[in-house]
């Protein structure tokens, strides 16, 4: 296991190494094999040090889930262009690299599986399902209504909620077995999919 060089920082920037040696310990080991032993190992730090920063394991991987939760959700919310080209890119992003690969998939389901009997765990899942769904129904209400269509909040959460579950089950698919599926085919699938729940299509460049 590669080691970390950990040097001098401001607590946030050490906070995060110890976060992203966290991180590395769950998608090789899982939850129960990522000790604070082996995070400081893969650090470069002595257990002490984690302790300083950490009061105890289960703060460390609350903050650890709380970044997985972001870096599934940050880069999509933050697409640029008109409203049709964001909805569009907002779908590809979340079945594409760096959202959409094997490293992601096993961090989520590491923490998937303690989420139900963990109420802190939870509570970060339940507030990064609700930012994304927020991001989705505000692009889907920009959408709606450049083109002239009911945009109503009762709508637009419908659908966020539809395409939620969509984009989650083909991220799925794509991640547990990629090599199944053709380039783009996946992305091609839920853009078709989209624009059959809208009734209307996506286009890359809007008139």
């Amino acid at each position: 296991m590669p080691r970390r060089t950990f040097h001098r920082a401001p607590e946030a920037e050490r906070r995060h190494d110890l976060i992203e040696a966290t991180l590395d310990c769950i998608a090789e080991s899982g939850l129960e094999g990522a000790t604070v032993r082996q995070i400081a190992d893969r650090a470069g730090v002595t257990p002490g040090l984690i302790r300083h920063y950490f009061h105890s394991k289960e703060q460390i991987l609350q903050e650890a889930y709380r970044v997985v939760i972001a870096r599934l959700t940050e880069k999509a919310s933050r697409v640029a262009g008109n409203p049709d080209e964001r909805l569009r890119e907002f779908i590809v992003i979340n079945l594409t690299e760096p959202v959409a690969n094997s490293r992601s998939l096993s961090l989520w389901a590491s923490f998937i599986s303690r989420v139900s009997v963990d109420p802190e765990l939870a509570a970060i899942h339940r507030e990064g399902y609700l930012g994304f769904r927020d991001a989705l129904e505000a692009l889907l209400a920009e959408f709606l209504a450049a083109r002239g269509e009911d945009a109503s909040p009762a709508r637009c959460r419908s659908l966020s909620i539809a395409i939620n579950g969509l984009l989650d089950g083909l991220w799925l698919e794509g991640c547990l077995a990629g090599e199944l599926f053709g380039e783009s085919e996946l992305v091609s699938i839920a853009l078709a999919t989209v624009e059959a729940l809208l009734g209307l299509r996506l286009t890359a460049d809007s008139a």
